[in-house]
């Protein structure tokens, strides 16, 4: 195993996690031993107490575990590729994309996880066009798959002299990271790789080298970048890492699509599903319209509280 470095290094990150659930679990069965003996010599409410207390906590534990069983897909324990597009709404749009970019960044540290920005793409007056980035952490994928879909923000927008309410829209896509496709075959004479100049804000970290990388993949048209990196080699393995992750989901998508022509169903529109609206006025309120799962909290939630809303998405799909 040790011969193969990146091999290595993901089963020993896999053992890592499996190490925390199996500790967990014999925690759990060490407390409810020992409660069960004092159960059976309990003689004073002190005791009785105690035990009450300890129940407390293994029922705590066994919620814990239970969350964790909602893990169950093919690729939740991958690390995430998150992109962000801005969509209707012009300025407030690219505001609002970069505001759900900021969240998601806040939601990655509070839960002790890395962001690595890949690609960013800025707003011509404020916000951002576009950002890509890596999630990486314990099941980062596994959280975050159902925050694919469209986010809707409703709000007195900041970039209007008449301070009306506009409404704006942003996409989400939230992919798996994986090593390769076994079904699809990415050859290099399918590529068309240009090297541009990274964009920036300037100063003396700013690129001014042509090392940002974008590939085009001819038979399906897919196109990513990557300008983080100051190397134009590691830009295109960032990018090429993005590419695969697209090839896959564009495969699912296709074989998705063959089983419902099969079954005589049409396919929906994903592009145009709102999972879920953000309003800050004329009150506030966040509501998630798979699950009816909604919250007054709106300043706690842009500034990365989400579990809830992740929590609520992956009990209606367990």
């Amino acid at each position: 195993m040790w011969d193969d470095q990146d091999r290595a290094t993901r089963m020993s990150k896999e053992r890592e996690s499996l190490g925390v659930e199996v500790d967990l679990v014999e925690e759990l069965q060490n407390k409810i031993a020992d409660n069960l003996i004092l159960a059976e010599i309990i003689e004073d409410q002190k005791d009785a107490a105690a035990i009450q207390e300890d129940i407390a906590a293994i029922q705590k534990g066994v919620e814990s575990l239970t969350f964790y069983t909602l893990f169950d897909g093919p690729y939740d324990e991958k690390d995430a590729i998150v992109t962000i597009r801005s969509g209707a709404g012009g300025d407030d749009a690219q505001d609002w994309s970069e505001m759900l970019g900021r969240m998601y960044v806040r939601w990655a540290e509070l839960h002790n996880f890395t962001v690595e920005i890949f690609d960013r793409t800025p707003g011509a007056e404020a916000g951002i066009k576009s950002m890509t980035f890596q999630v990486s952490g314990e099941r980062a994928f596994g959280w975050l798959r159902g925050e694919s879909g469209v986010h809707r923000l409703v709000r007195l927008s900041p970039f209007n002299s008449d301070n009306l309410r506009q409404t704006s829209f942003a996409q989400v896509e939230v992919l798996p990271i994986i090593d390769s496709i076994p079904e699809v075959e990415i050859s290099s004479d399918d590529l068309k790789i240009d090297t541009f100049r990274s964009s920036g804000a300037g100063g003396q970290s700013v690129n001014t080298t042509d090392s940002a990388v974008r590939i085009t993949h001819g038979p399906s048209g897919i196109v990513v970048s990557c300008q983080n990196e100051r190397s134009q080699l590691q830009n295109k393995l960032q990018a090429m890492k993005i590419l695969t992750a697209k090839l896959h989901k564009k495969y699912i998508e296709l074989e998705e699509e063959r089983q419902r022509a099969l079954r005589g169903e049409q396919k929906s529109a994903q592009w145009g599903s709102q999972i879920r609206s953000y309003v800050l006025h004329p009150y506030k309120l966040v509501k998630d319209h798979r699950t009816k799962h909604e919250s007054h909290d709106i300043d706690s939630i842009l500034d990365g509280d989400i579990d809830a809303f992740i929590s609520a998405y992956l009990h209606d799909k367990g």
